[in-house]
């Protein structure tokens, strides 16, 4: 359902009732998006809050003419990214596969099977928190390398190299699942 147009002008008045009329109509997803960026939910929660004061702090410069879901989904990437920088994230310049036994040499994959929806989901929020970041800014948000290295910071390289990790990690990750499962 669309949000009334009458609620923006009021967020811009700073309306206690249009706030939260907007809070309700975007918290849900905004959630399931930085969910994607945080460890867990109340990580998630925090960020979702942090991202709310900014816009209503920075609702009258929102420009009628474009998405405001679109402009309110910036602010809570950005929120996450600045969050995860916060925390100091790492990313891992060694071999993944280095690191233990899950994360052992990957074999060809065969024939992909159709994963749910939530076993995927579930091993990309285990993904270390560098390949996580640009994973989702990279595969779900359409950002280019280059956008993915101005954001976060980092190299270009870094970032190609970051989302190859990411999805060889979640190949052995989703095989390893597939194995279990066929037993």
């Amino acid at each position: 359902m669309p949000l009334d147009p009458s609620v923006i002008e009021g967020c811009i008045k700073k309306k206690r009732k249009a706030q939260y009329m907007l809070y309700q109509h975007f918290a849900t997803p905004m959630l399931f998006l930085c969910m994607r960026y945080c460890r867990n939910r109340e990580e998630a929660e925090d960020v979702v809050q942090e991202a709310f004061i900014k816009i209503f702090q920075k609702i009258s410069t929102f420009r009628q003419s474009g998405s405001l879901e679109g402009w309110i989904r910036r602010i809570m990437i950005n929120q996450a990214i600045n969050h995860l920088k916060a925390r100091k994230l790492v990313f891992l310049d060694t071999d993944p596969y280095q690191l233990g036994s899950r994360f052992a040499e990957e074999k060809p994959a065969e024939q992909e099977q159709p994963f749910k929806p939530e076993v995927l989901q579930k091993a990309i929020h285990e993904l270390p928190a560098g390949y996580k970041v640009v994973f989702n800014l990279y595969v779900f948000e359409g950002y280019s390398h280059k956008e993915i290295a101005d954001e976060l910071s980092i190299s270009e390289n870094t970032s190609k190299s970051q989302l190859s990790r990411a999805r060889s990690y979640l190949r052995k990750v989703l095989s390893e699942q597939k194995n279990k499962s066929n037993r």
